[in-house]
């Protein structure tokens, strides 16, 4: 505190209040195909129903649908899911005229916001041949309903004329909008009459009057609009909105709908999915309370299925934030109402996928805990392992076999399964299930052969739930896999021992007690205590909470009140996982043994916590004896 010069009393404030922080340990994290949804960005889910919401329902055919349920899985047991949607680079959103690629909203921000694409007027929001579903329909005071004028055909040029005369129509009723056309020559007579400006509330086709110092005669007659098909699903007509009105401007509102028009988003064609009313031409128009109304905006901020991308090619005033003008109607211009096409899937090669798991590599920006490969190849499990994993150190990875080992290959699937995990790194933050479940898909009423790595992390998670992170997910308590039909491979005692011995942790079915994870080792070789799921479980949750505590010692003297301030931060911590039957013991040493002169001089801060981690129990033994009649069980016991 700073000295005080004369005589005086200052007040301050020490806070020693600081506690260890819980941390997450339950948090979900992985990444595939999905037919739907930003591609390339960390979104959170919390449900299987907010999957279907966020990344559309599983592929129908393929193998697509396998990191689907691989995360509906993991759903099934927590709440909290990280997903990265990886794409092919064929991948494409459909657009109004063309296909074109937007594959999240930071894309589109910094590549389409300006309009300067060449897909026309909207494109689908993510990336996929599910946006070639929609429809996008438009109407202003030209198209709305049948009171506005549609067309204008000369029945009579006349003759004279050398140059184009002037149109005039009559006044549409009080509350209306008048309307205004040109005339076009050719030679000396009247050949086309073009309407710039529709009108509106007319009850009835209004006359031309063709006026000119020259040429005479000629005789057009008016055509009016029918109703917007969409019409019905609105209350009202658009006209111009208040704020533009009060400016002195016209003709600047719109509605917008979007429909699913194959049903694929709901399954019934013609659906409708989502209707902006009211919206705004002017840039600068505003709603009620204060939001923006102009209508690019509306949509790319409201809408969950499209983008702006461009404004109609008639409409020569739209996006002018000059409130007092004329605003320019659609007319019957092509873009009114168009069906979004060329939108394409594709599949992700494994580079791809391996960059779509690439964006939790990033301690700092994601917080992520257990990392489930779903049906990746191994190339890119072993990627996930030794550039996310093992980088972050606070994370585990879960792999299963390839389909191919496990899924009818009867009689070879515990060698093929060994030579499999033989060729990762045998880390202690990844672990590997023997797996595959049959589970009923009740998208399309049938079955689909699923991993179970989105199990095992689940049961991780939903450990968490019911002990601690530090017990194992294994066993009869905690480890029963959920929907699961059948097994493809359930391996019986000797295969079980074959499996365990390489680091496979067993799935297995048993008669009456259902399917079971039975095993919790990592996939780490060695013997050591980290060879086991919750000992890795445990010292990520302790150096995870610690670390994030330290930190705040940031900065200040490594003196002795520093080091008792944080040994007395981190010990009653771990009396409380004591407690908890984490560690059997431990012992905090912060002191000037291990902050030695050179340690302070060095800017450093050192302190040494000694755990002795609780163990599972992965082998039991019963001694039965028997005795004779009338003998002493105390003599029997020495």
């Amino acid at each position: 505190m700073a000295f005080q010069l004369s005589p005086g009393v200052q007040v301050t404030e020490k806070d020693l209040t600081s506690v260890v922080p819980a941390v997450g340990t339950s948090i979900g994290g992985t990444a595939g195909d999905f037919i739907w949804g930003p591609a390339n960005e960390v979104v959170t889910i919390s449900s299987e129903n907010e999957l279907v919401s966020r990344f559309g329902l599983p592929p129908i055919v393929g193998t697509l649908n396998r990191t689907w349920f691989a995360a509906a899985s993991f759903l099934a047991y927590t709440n909290t899911l990280k997903v990265v949607r990886s794409i092919s680079s064929t991948a494409l959103n459909a657009g109004a005229t063309a296909g074109v690629l937007i594959e999240n909203e930071n894309d589109y921000i910094n590549n389409h916001l300006d309009g300067s694409g060449s897909n026309g007027i909207w494109a689908a929001k993510y990336p996929g041949a599910l946006g070639n579903s929609l429809k996008v329909s438009f109407a202003d005071s030209s198209t709305f309903d049948s009171n506005s004028v549609a067309s204008a055909a000369v029945s009579s040029g006349g003759s004279g004329y050398t140059e184009a005369p002037t149109v005039t129509f009559d006044a549409a009723p009080a509350g209306g909008i008048t309307a205004t056309g040109t005339a076009t020559i050719t030679g000396d007579a009247v050949s086309a009459i073009t309407i710039t400006n529709p009108g509106n509330g007319y009850t009835s086709p209004p006359s031309i009057t063709i006026t000119s110092s020259s040429g005479s005669g000629a005789i057009a007659t008016v055509t009016m609009a029918t109703d917007w098909e969409y019409a019905g699903q609105f209350d009202y007509a658009p006209l111009t909105t208040a704020a533009i009105t009060a400016s002195g401007g016209s003709n600047d509102e719109m509605h917008i709908i979007v429909i699913d028009e194959d049903g694929l988003f709901t399954g019934t064609a013609g659906t409708i999915l989502e209707k902006f009313a009211g919206v705004s031409k002017c840039s600068g128009a505003k709603d009620s309370v204060g939001r923006s109304n102009y209508y690019k905006n509306v949509i790319n901020d409201r809408s969950q299925y499209i983008w702006w991308t461009d404004h109609p090619a008639s409409a020569t005033t739209w996006g002018n934030a000059d409130a007092t003008i004329a605003f320019d109607s659609n007319q019957t211009s092509a873009e009114a109402t168009v069906s979004l096409t060329l939108g394409v899937t594709g599949v992700s090669t494994s580079g791809e996928r391996q960059t779509a798991f690439g964006l939790f590599a990033n301690d700092e920006l994601v917080d992520v805990n257990l990392i489930f490969v779903g049906d990746a190849d191994a190339l890119t499990g072993k990627y996930v392992i030794d550039s996310i994993a093992e980088v972050r150190k606070d994370c585990m990875v879960f792999v299963s076999p390839a389909a191919a080992s496990a899924v009818n290959n009867t009689g070879s699937e515990a060698t093929a399964i060994v030579a499999e995990i033989a060729s990762y790194t045998r880390s202690s933050f990844a672990v590997m299930d023997s797996g595959w479940k049959y589970m009923y898909n009740r998208y399309y009423d049938s079955y689909v052969w699923v991993p179970c790595n989105g199990d095992v992390a689940g049961l991780c998670a939903s450990t968490d739930d019911i002990a601690d992170p530090w017990f194992s997910p294994a066993g009869y308590n905690r480890g029963a896999i959920k929907n699961a039909v059948r097994l493809a491979y359930s391996p019986n005692k000797s295969e079980r021992d074959t499996l365990y011995k390489a680091g496979v942790n067993p799935i297995v079915g048993f008669p009456g007690s259902g399917i079971v994870l039975f095993g919790d080792k990592t996939m780490l070789e060695k013997p050591s205590a980290f060879d086991r799921i919750n000992v890795r479980r445990l010292f990520i949750t302790l150096e995870k909470a610690i670390a994030t505590a330290a930190k705040f010692q940031l900065f200040e003297f490594n003196d002795a009140f520093t080091r008792a301030q944080f040994k007395n931060l981190v010990e009653p911590f771990l009396r409380d996982v004591q407690g908890r039957r984490g560690i059997y013991d431990f012992r905090v040493v912060c002191d000037e043994t291990n902050n030695t002169g050179q340690v302070i001089d060095s800017n450093q801060f050192v302190s040494d916590i000694f755990i002795q981690p609780a163990k599972s129990i992965n082998f039991i033994q019963l001694n039965f004896v028997a005795t004779r009649t009338g003998i002493a069980f105390e003599e029997v016991g020495a």
